[in-house]
């Protein structure tokens, strides 16, 4: 714990002298795709949401000068699964990023999908010390949160103080300040597969850069896609990548559960060249070109030219119905969602006062999927562009830079996580924990 502790605490320092500096790099480390951008603070550059501008509240602005991407390599499931594939990849958007911004960059801040998330709600109380809260007071409610044993192999990668009571008035965002006796918390944890994380950091660090932070793809994703309102009254943003499919629970504009599924876009694509025996890369476009997941009469006359280049004349001349091709792409997209309604129960996700679900990622693209996911989720269900952001391409601000977006947020104001305080150093030892599940149905 103190080790991650302490590699927390050195990639926040990282992450100010970034910004001191007035650049850092943006880096997507997804299955399908790497994407890159490089940003420059500069307290100018405003947030831009439904054509409204708008400044990032008490933050310096930002706007991106450099963006690019290259298809993934040696990433399997969102992690990272031949080293030297996936540096070479890291230094090729990293440098057309750079070439574009006409600047070189030293510090970056990664986010990444899989690795097996697990979410825990902790809580702890204390008595505080003198008449008002202060920021060590904060620091001890914390250290006295019930450390759950969450396994060999396993690193925190978010721990967020998602509530603080004082006395009898629950529902605080920040108690500094506050004049009370009695100070409690909730806390949201997120641990994730170490080996997962090591790999990615040595990639990082191999590429010859600092990194000033590293965030969970679906935290991420979430902050980009949920509007206000739904980060506030409770909202789940799925995200649809091509390795892996994120899942992660905001209320009170926190998150409060992620989890992951092991399949997303590319096992539908990977269907379609069993189903219709064509490679992957025709089989990519054929699902781009003409995928759905709602059939009708029509379809069964749409023809697509499946044909290749063989040589074959009867082989290359190959034609299938839309209809069948969505017959192969439904049962693997309604797979994913049953796996993502299966998680949302196991959250506990219809006890929330709002359960607004909102699509995103790469993968979030087919149509007619928001019809099939209400139908499945049972729930209000919307597509999710990611927020605008100032400088930003046109070619970046579809569903798919829904984790770079959210990234670039999360460096500019980042929220309250454990090691941004100095913690006492008798912390207790591990105890009993509850799962977040239900923590959070009996805290809300």
């Amino acid at each position: 714990m103190t080790d991650l502790y302490t590699s927390q605490r050195a990639m926040r320092q990282m992450r100010k002298q970034a910004l001191q500096r007035g650049v850092v790099a943006i880096l997507d480390v997804g299955t399908s795709k790497i994407a890159c951008l490089v940003l420059r603070f500069d307290g100018t550059a405003r947030l831009l949401d439904d054509g409204e501008i708008g400044s990032l509240a008490g933050q310096s602005g930002f706007r991106v000068i450099g963006a690019a991407t290259t298809r993934s390599r040696g990433v399997q499931f969102g992690e990272v699964s031949a080293m030297q594939e996936t540096e070479r990849a890291i230094r090729t958007a990293l440098q057309a990023a750079q070439k574009m911004a006409n600047i070189r960059v030293d510090h970056v801040i990664a986010a990444f999908s899989g690795a097996e998330p697990r979410s825990y709600g902790l809580d702890g109380q204390i008595d505080v010390e003198g008449d008002t809260v202060t920021e060590q007071d904060v620091a001890r409610v914390m250290a006295s949160c019930d450390m759950p044993d969450y396994g060999e192999g396993r690193e925190v990668l978010h721990a967020q103080p998602v509530n603080f009571a004082l006395d009898h008035r629950s529902g605080l965002s920040d108690p500094r300040g506050q004049i009370g006796m009695r100070l409690a918390t909730d806390m949201h944890m997120l641990t994730v597969n170490a080996t997962a994380v090591q790999n990615l950091v040595h990639c990082i660090r191999r590429c010859d850069l600092e990194l000033a932070g590293i965030a969970s793809s679906s935290y991420v994703a979430g902050i980009a896609a949920l509007v206000e309102d739904e980060q506030e009254l409770g909202a789940a943003c799925i995200d649809l990548g091509g390795g892996s499919t994120g899942l992660s629970i905001f209320i009170k504009k926190h998150m409060i559960y992620a989890d992951s599924v092991r399949m997303g876009g590319d096992h539908v694509t990977a269907d379609i060249s069993m189903g219709l025996g064509v490679p992957m890369a025709k089989a990519e476009w054929i699902k781009t070109m003409h995928g759905g997941v709602h059939a009708t009469g029509l379809d069964d006359r749409e023809m697509i030219e499946i044909g290749g280049e063989t040589g074959d004349w009867e082989h290359d001349r190959r034609t299938a119905s839309r209809a069948e091709l969505i017959g192969i792409m439904r049962p693997r997209v309604e797979e994913i969602l049953e796996e993502v309604r299966a998680r949302l129960d196991t959250a506990g996700f219809d006890h929330l006062p709002s359960q607004q679900i909102v699509l995103t990622g790469g993968g979030s693209q087919i149509p007619g999927l928001d019809l099939l996911a209400s139908r499945i989720l049972g729930q209000q269900v919307r597509l999710g562009r990611p927020l605008r952001v100032h400088g930003l391409p046109q070619a970046a601000t579809g569903p798919g830079f829904a984790t770079a977006v959210g990234l670039c947020l999360f460096a500019a104001c980042p929220q309250d996580e454990w090691w941004d305080f100095e913690m006492p150093v008798d912390r207790h030892g591990a105890r009993s924990f509850r799962r977040a599940v239900k923590w959070f149905r009996d805290n809300w």
